[in-house]
């Protein structure tokens, strides 16, 4: 049988939220039995997002195979189980970058190069490509209706419509509804001038999914059925939610799941969402709560980390706990222990993430020092393994200047190096260590105990590297080496066997963890600062009651 296709488009306003629509009409998918994939394409003319700014676009999610792509595939990884790759993610760029080259080599035997065939040709062979050996491919058209980059796409689309047919098409349009708070009034228009906008370009939308932070009442939905040429049950309430994992019951108790399945004729099977339901019942109803401060320099934008944070909330959920993530801005920290003493000392765990470049590495070495000293459970991924390796080097063993050469290029201690291999590379789109490399453990290790394996695989995405010229002085000084490239070339672990939870990794565990399968480092870190924070909070409570009660010495002359 033939793959069905569901197309995903946005319109009226941005960040309405189609790629959790996406990955959530997946996830429902696949509780009805069905064999699901999902792709992204992204209208701007960068190649990929690699060298996109994180201010602008939120986090580089890295695939498998090294791909650096959208976030939005990190939802459908997390929501489902489908293998991506960069299949998964086009740009506009990179559908041009292809045809330049395809012309370059005469592969088009001196045609005119167009828009309509070639551009359109290009995204549908890329669909067509990630539907093979699945039931449903979900495709989202990244956007807004009416830009006029997103064109070629939604032409592309219109034309496999047309070429497939109504069975094996379905156009799922995602729309805002506002409530005007002056008026109080829910407001249709938006949402039929978006559809408006559609079909001046030949595409009608099957079911909309309206945005809006209320149900919508029968009478608003019979309303935009009439005006958008729609069926009263294909109007699908989107609405608000505490928890992103309680969109996809949300979308199953408005029957877009049934909708789906009668549209595009195939066989209704019962759903299974048992596992969705256990953890939207934690989200709600947590045993306590943890709290864990991240110290990076993009905390003004926290879609710069939107793996982590998920990965942490896994983490969470693990545990029954409640979540209270806050972002330190490292540049704050810079001043030294006094800051930290000021800053630091209410939270379970800390956590210094990726990033790049120099700005606010001083405080992350403060806020590495501090937990390190006063034994707060520790994580650093990437660059908080980096910093984590300078600050041991600098404050343990005795090596005052020691840093990496990204940030001091003439230091006289080069703890952290550029990559052998890309030296003299200069070209940043591409160029770094990308995608799953396997990683050998050492028994006995803390992360030993945590994976419960010898031999791991883990996605990276970084430039510099453990300089092992430097092993020996700082094992020697009680930091232990816990991870390493088979071939014993890279040190993708460290851990400091006198702290009760203190792990560095190389590599981004975030990009694997799932609400269902939350990550062993996460689920670890999350479990040990929660143990330090009742600890914590007793050792307290003890002292000032041992304050309240000391008898009160009065001084004599």
């Amino acid at each position: 049988m033939s793959a069905k296709y569901i197309f995903v488009t946005g319109g009226v306003v941005s960040s309405l939220g189609k790629g959790l629509a996406a990955a959530s009409i997946g996830c429902l998918l696949e509780s009805r039995g069905l064999k699901v994939n999902l792709m992204k394409f992204d209208p701007y003319l960068n190649v990929d997002p690699g060298t996109m700014s994180p201010f602008q676009h939120g986090e580089v999610f890295v695939t498998d195979d090294g791909a650096e792509t959208d976030l939005d595939l990190g939802h459908y990884e997390r929501f489902t189980h489908a293998k991506l790759s960069r299949d998964n993610n086009w740009t506009t760029g990179r559908i041009y970058e292809q045809i330049i080259a395809k012309e370059r080599r005469g592969d088009y035997l001196g045609k005119t190069v167009q828009v309509i065939p070639h551009v359109t040709n290009e995204i549908k062979a890329a669909m067509k490509k990630v539907a093979q050996d699945v039931d449903v491919a979900i495709v989202e058209i990244g956007g807004t209706v009416g830009d006029i980059e997103s064109l070629p796409f939604l032409e592309a689309i219109r034309q496999m419509r047309q070429e497939l047919g109504r069975e094996h098409t379905l156009f799922m349009h995602v729309t805002l509804v506002p409530f005007i708070a002056a008026a109080q009034e829910l407001k249709t228009k938006p949402t039929q001038h978006s559809v408006k906008e559609l079909l001046s370009i030949g595409i009608q939308p099957d079911i909309l999914l309206c945005r809006t932070d209320r149900f919508l009442s029968k009478e608003i939905k019979s309303k935009i059925a009439l005006f958008c040429n729609v069926e009263d049950e294909a109007v699908i309430t989107a609405k608000d939610v505490a928890s992103i994992y309680e969109v996809p019951l949300v979308l199953s108790n408005e029957g877009v799941d049934t909708l789906v399945l009668r549209y595009l004729h195939l066989e209704p099977k019962d759903h299974d969402l048992k596992e969705w339901e256990e953890i939207v019942r934690r989200v709600y109803n947590p045993k306590a709560e943890v709290t864990i401060a991240i110290v990076g320099k993009y905390v003004e934008y926290e879609d710069s980390y939107k793996s982590l944070k998920e990965a942490l909330v896994h983490g969470a959920l693990a545990h029954n706990l409640k979540l209270t993530l806050n972002w330190v801005e490292a540049e704050g920290l810079e001043s030294g222990q006094r800051a930290c003493k000021e800053q630091l000392p209410d939270y379970d765990g800390i956590l210094v993430p990726g990033g790049f470049g120099k700005r606010g590495i001083e405080g992350m070495l403060q806020a590495i020092r501090y937990a390190r000293e006063n034994k707060v459970p520790y994580f650093g991924i990437c660059l908080g393994m980096q910093t984590a390796c300078v600050e041991y080097a600098r404050n343990v063993a005795g090596l005052a200047e020691a840093n990496s050469s990204e940030f001091n290029p003439a230091t006289p201690h080069r703890v952290i190096y550029k990559l052998r291999e890309l030296r003299g590379v200069e070209e940043l789109g591409g160029t770094m260590r990308l995608g799953a490399w396997t990683c050998k453990l050492e028994p006995g290790t803390l992360a030993h105990k945590i994976y419960g394996a010898l031999e791991i695989s883990e996605r990276h995405r970084h430039r510099y590297e453990f300089n092992r010229e430097y092993e020996e002085p700082l094992t020697a000084a009680g930091l232990r080496i816990s991870g390493s490239t088979p071939d014993g070339t890279y040190v993708e672990m460290i851990e400091l066997p006198d702290h009760p939870h203190f792990i560095g990794c190389q590599f981004h565990p975030e990009f694997k963890s799932k609400p269902l399968e939350p990550h062993p480092l996460f689920k670890s870190f999350v479990g040990a600062a929660y143990e330090y924070g009742v600890k914590r909070r007793a050792d307290k409570a003890a002292a000032e009651i041992e304050m309240f009660h000391r008898p009160e010495k009065v001084g004599r002359r």
